[in-house]
């Protein structure tokens, strides 16, 4: 669509919701994109997104076990706060070594 010049339709405002911080480095890739554990509760991946609610956004955060391909915590909030993913893993240690 950007090479042809086009846009979407979009209903009402556009909200921004991420402004990106050019300044903090992304995290290290501690698994070298290798997404294919060997058994379950290994490696764990996790996805933090929002979802547009009647009054504003709730986010969420997932965390999913890369073997099973489940969902093993999640949390969500009304606020986007650091450590957010980490609450979602309160309950679930991965296994000594993973």
């Amino acid at each position: 669509m950007r090479k042809m010049d086009l846009l979407s339709a979009v209903r009402g405002k556009v909200k921004r919701t991420a402004l990106s911080d050019k300044v903090t480095p992304c995290p290290l890739d501690r698994v070298n994109r290798d997404f294919q554990p060997a058994r379950p509760n290994v490696l764990w991946v996790s996805d933090f997104t929002y979802v547009a609610t009647w009054n504003s956004f709730a986010h969420v955060a997932f965390a999913v076990d890369a073997y099973a391909r489940r969902i093993v915590g999640w949390r969500a909030s009304h606020r986007a706060q650091t450590g957010f993913v980490q609450q979602a893993l309160h309950a679930r240690q991965p296994v000594s070594g993973g």
